[in-house]
């Protein structure tokens, strides 16, 4: 991949900075470009790096313009813009649209039109059987991209996904609320303590997207196995690392909020490759001739189960505790108490 550019959209988030940190000291990149509309973090970004390779352009998925500039020149793509956080996009859906799905149509638009070699695009777990508005704005963009991938070949590009569950101690995820709410004596807010969520770090969702990188074909969207605790079962290990009592209060689910979280629907799950540590989703390619598929059904669906945070693996509170303590942010605020 030697003299080869990289574009990440949304690059100033923790994705992206994760990226960056695999390739900035590798040849594998010529050039790594940054887009996203946040100014102060690109030129924070920018300081901090102070690396030629990297390049920074302003912009908003949901300007095709602004998305072209900044695809014009690229071999592959990272599509990491979203609107993210579950509340603000129930109270604010036609925004989650916008940059969620016509975001992305935009991104991959644009990828076609000029050649780029690969798009790999990011989902969520949100976006299996959604009922919020981020999740089906997820479902939605999968869909697009799967749409889109169908009359594609032959042109050079190949599109596919990921789709992955919260990542520990990213930006607005509840293990630096938590942290932070013991470090100040606050009880901490519970939403439901029996609600599970699948524990996934950094690293492994950026390994996730360089497999699907490495190996995607047109359509396919990748999925890790990964373990899965309770709520109160994380709250206990954070309360164990920080040695501290705080008490808890139950505040009740949120906006848009599941008690658990699905990876795989069951009737994905009948076509899913199991690759040992991912599941391979290939796309659906049937055609609009809909009486050859609706004439007969599909038996063993109905006896598949689906891939949740409720089945996967589930952590007690040790092993919580060592996955929470390979994470760089709590090391970092181990730190920060100890000085």
């Amino acid at each position: 991949m030697q003299n080869k550019t990289l574009l990440i959209t949304g690059g100033t988030g923790s994705f992206g900075n994760a990226v960056l940190q695999r390739f900035l000291n590798s040849d594998e990149f010529q050039e790594i470009r940054i887009f996203s509309r946040d100014e102060k973090k690109q030129d924070d970004m920018r300081k901090k790096l102070n690396n030629p390779k990297v390049k920074f352009y302003i912009g908003d998925a949901r300007d095709y313009r602004s998305v072209e500039e900044a695809v014009r020149g690229v071999d592959y793509i990272f599509h990491a813009a979203a609107l993210k956080q579950v509340p603000s996009c129930e109270f604010f859906p036609i925004q989650a649209v916008k940059t969620n799905i016509l975001g992305a149509e935009n991104v991959l638009e644009a990828a076609i039109l000029h050649k780029v070699k690969r798009v790999v695009i990011l989902s969520t777990d949100k976006a299996v059987y959604p009922i919020n508005a981020m999740g089906m704005s997820k479902a939605l963009m999968e869909k697009v991209m799967i749409a889109m991938s169908r009359n594609i070949n032959g042109s050079g590009s190949v599109l596919c996904g990921t789709r992955y569950g919260n990542v520990m101690a990213s930006r607005g995820s509840v293990i630096p609320l938590f942290v932070e709410q013991v470090k100040n004596g606050k009880p901490i807010t519970i939403t439901d303590p029996n609600m599970t969520r699948f524990m996934m770090s950094l690293n492994e969702a950026v390994d996730l997207v360089l497999y699907a990188f490495e190996n995607g074909k047109q359509g396919d969207i990748f999925v890790q196995k990964s373990p899965a605790a309770t709520i109160e079962t994380l709250v206990e290990a954070i309360k164990q690392i920080f040695n501290a009592d705080n008490s808890t209060r139950i505040i009740g689910t949120r906006h848009g909020e599941k008690l658990y979280e699905t990876l795989v629907t069951r009737e994905d799950m009948v076509k899913a490759e199991d690759l040992g540590s991912y599941y391979r989703i290939p796309a659906d390619t049937r055609d609009l001739n809909y009486e050859k598929y609706f004439s007969e059904g599909e038996e063993k669906i109905s006896q598949v189960e689906e891939y949740n945070s409720h089945n996967t693996k589930r952590l007690n509170i040790e092993e919580t505790k060592k996955i929470l303590l390979n994470l760089e942010y709590i090391k970092e605020e181990l730190k920060g108490l100890n000085r």
